[in-house]
């Protein structure tokens, strides 16, 4: 069987699909920020969104105010104090999956004791020179939207063209020829320097910690502001900043992932872990900086409630998974064995459905944008695309179960017919 097969099937609607989400992703940042602003609006009143769409895609002077050199120079240093502390820090290493040309790759495992060194740092410096020190990141919000976009195109560029070398180790789903699909989707399975893998890095560590320091100078920028930090502004920022350390701290799950095991490193995936997650997951952040909510405690707990709900959804569904997975069935968990050998859960939460760590996510995204209240529909803009997310990575993931397994596979899908919720979907 050949190693590197051509692509026959196209995700996104193939190539027109793959430039439409490559234009539109940046597009869409940049109007999350445009479009729900101090001084635009949350969002703009409809009669101005096109004299000000014109009047700024028009301007020589609007196109150059997207870059700020100093923010990307701020940029630069943040993620290359990722990069020194990837070295730097202790970590154990661990093996992944193994890859189609029967080898398993390597990696540290760190993320976490960055992160808390990152928090450390982060809380001495707004010690000792008070929180107006650390609003930049609000200040200076488009030109570091600029710097991670600019990054991203970069690193997907350098893998794009560094999967033409010789040996190299390509994606299933990004080995089309067209290098416009290649290019959005990723060629290179793993691009790496030396024992540095760029993937797994990007999918944890710059932009996931990004996030959480964006979060804080919000909360930073709301105390200059207001002279406190409100509750609402306190609940995302325990909910997120939970959510990422989380995250970090459970790094060894991210290896059995679709993207680590399957998807190529791409435009896609830089541009999703570099700007999109920090940049557009902290919206409910940085609407509370100019739209303050004091909510009260009533409907402070009744939010904790449903984010607490929605982790220990996640968490549990995930351990039940990851425990399957290394050889552990503590809760004697019932499955099917499919001709391949393969093992499919279906008893405990993937019993109830077939991706139930979803469902969890969804209600965590749903407590992350209550604090905002319902006064503009943009704050639940990451619910909805969520939602969509997540749909399509179930549908993706079926798409492949349903080639793997075959026969097997409608079995199983009669065993446990709900795709994400219980009796809903």
């Amino acid at each position: 069987m050949e190693l590197n097969p051509r692509t026959k099937h196209y995700e996104f609607l193939g190539p027109p699909g793959a430039l439409a989400i490559t234009l539109g992703v940046p597009f869409l940042t940049y109007a999350l920020y445009f479009g729900c602003s101090e001084s635009a609006g949350c969002p703009p009143p409809l009669d101005t969104l096109y004299p000000r769409l014109v009047d700024a895609v028009t301007s020589k002077d609007w196109w150059l105010s997207l870059y700020d050199p100093q923010a990307t120079l701020y940029y630069l240093i943040w993620y290359a104090y990722t990069v020194l502390a990837w070295f730097i820090l202790p970590g154990d290493w661990i093996e992944g999956t193994v890859m189609r040309n029967g080898e398993r790759k390597k990696y540290k495992i760190n993320a976490f004791p960055t992160f808390l060194l990152t928090m450390g740092i982060v809380t001495g410096v707004i010690y000792r020179y008070g929180p107006q020190s650390f609003t930049f990141i609000y200040d200076k919000w488009v030109g570091f939207v600029t710097a991670s976009l600019l990054m991203s195109v970069a690193q997907a560029l350098f893998c794009y063209l560094g999967s033409f070398r010789p040996g190299r180790l390509l994606a299933l789903g990004g080995n089309s020829g067209n290098p416009i699909y290649d290019f959005y989707i990723g060629r290179d399975l793993n691009p790496s320097i030396g024992s540095f893998d760029l993937k797994s890095f990007n999918e944890l560590r710059p932009g996931l910690m990004l996030w959480a320091l964006i979060d804080i100078s919000m909360a930073c920028k709301q105390y200059t502001l207001l002279g406190y930090v409100t509750d609402s502004m306190w609940l995302v920022l325990a909910f997120q900043i939970w959510y990422v350390g989380d995250a970090l701290y459970n790094e060894p799950a991210i290896f059995t992932t679709m993207d680590i095991t399957t998807d190529g490193f791409g435009f896609m995936l830089a541009v999703g872990d570099l700007a999109w997650v920090p940049f557009v997951y902290s919206l409910q952040a940085r609407y509370l900086v100019f739209k303050p909510k004091d909510l009260g405690p009533i409907y402070s707990v009744a939010i904790v409630a449903v984010n607490l709900i929605g982790y220990y959804i996640f968490r549990a569904a995930n351990g039940e998974k990851n425990d399957f997975r290394n050889g552990r069935n503590p809760k004697n968990l019932q499955y099917m064995t499919t001709e391949r050998g393969s093992k499919l859960i279906t008893s405990g939460w993937w019993g109830r459905s077939r991706h139930p760590n979803y469902m969890g996510d969804l209600l965590m995204a749903l407590a992350w944008s209550l604090p905002t209240a319902f006064e503009t529909p943009v704050t639940y803009f990451y619910v909805i695309y969520f939602a969509v997310l997540l749909i399509h990575r179930q549908r993706r993931d079926d798409e492949q179960c349903e080639i793997k397994y075959g026969k097997d596979w409608k079995k199983y899908c009669e065993i446990v017919p709900y795709r994400i919720i219980p009796y809903i979907y």
